[in-house]
């Protein structure tokens, strides 16, 4: 009788919980929460696949391991290591893409929503900013192939080496001459940063998204790989069609007019959404004040 209660009272001591305070509380919490967001974004990319597969390996092992195997054991031993490093370089890209995810978020700025120096910096003048549209507009008449791209908070000085050195201030007139055909710097990218065309004929990385059209050539698709890798924004005239699009953070608007344009532009010089988020706190403020 005594050894039952003994093995009753082990068995309730295994599956007792810890005491647990609220340290450990917060690490669960936070582990829970770094977990939900690595699988959610190991689903939206194409290492889902790589995971199964990976899955697939270890059931095999678990199945030697068990069924005592030793050949495939040792095998599985022996190439664990280059296992490691073959990960590393399969998910190279992936790896990278989740990185600059990271360190583009601005946690404090989240935290803290009325913070004051959030895109307190003024990128891009009125005048560039109109210059850019007049001239995107006229390729767009002629149907003459364009890409532009407006750098951010993110370098593209890699990119931007790979092109010619320009440093001009921003025209119409300049944009409209580089882009047009059978000119020396038409073929490639031109990068704007601040109010200046820092170079041209800038080589891009092309995306290798599958959820884009087939209809889409090449310009579109440095533009969308282009604003993958960093936090710019991309104009695209499409020589074919000649219509305008943007992308930003891999997304891809199409059929933009002159006036949308204008707006996003407006969006990326930073001054426009801090004067109305703070017209809209101080307003809330005086109405509370008020009742």
């Amino acid at each position: 009788m005594n050894s039952v209660i003994d093995v009753i009272r082990e068995t309730i001591y295994f599956l007792s919980l810890p005491k647990m305070n609220l340290i450990d509380v917060l690490e669960i919490v936070i582990i829970a929460f770094v977990l939900y967001h690595i699988i959610m974004w190991v689903r939206k990319t194409r290492a889902w696949t790589l995971i199964k597969g990976i899955a697939l390996l270890v059931l095999c092992y678990v199945m030697a391991y068990f069924l005592n195997m030793n050949a495939i054991l040792w095998i599985f031993n022996k190439t664990f290591a280059i296992g490691i490093t073959a990960l590393a370089v399969v998910f190279q890209p992936e790896l990278r893409k989740a990185l600059e995810e990271l360190g583009r978020k601005n946690f404090v700025a989240s935290l803290i929503p009325f913070d004051d120096s959030k895109d307190k910096v003024v990128r891009f003048s009125d005048r560039s900013i109109n210059e850019i549209v007049k001239a995107t507009v006229e390729l767009a008449k002629v149907k003459t192939g364009a890409l532009i791209i407006l750098e951010k908070d993110i370098s593209l000085a890699e990119y931007e080496r790979t092109g010619i050195n320009i440093d001009s201030a921003i025209s119409s007139q300049l944009l409209i001459n580089i882009f047009e055909h059978n000119t020396p710097l038409h073929d490639g990218a031109v990068i704007v940063r601040n109010d200046r065309i820092v170079s041209a004929t800038c080589y891009l990385p092309l995306s290798d998204n599958l959820g884009l059209s087939k209809e889409l050539g090449t310009r579109h698709r440095a533009g969308v790989g282009i604003s993958e890798v960093s936090d710019s924004t991309t104009i695209i005239v499409s020589e074919e069609t000649g219509k305008i699009s943007i992308a930003i953070r891999g997304k891809l608007l199409r059929n933009v007019d002159g006036e949308l344009l204008k707006k996003k532009l407006g969006e990326l010089q930073g001054k426009n959404n801090d004067g109305k988020a703070k017209k809209r706190f101080f307003l809330r403020r005086g109405t509370k004040g008020q009742s």
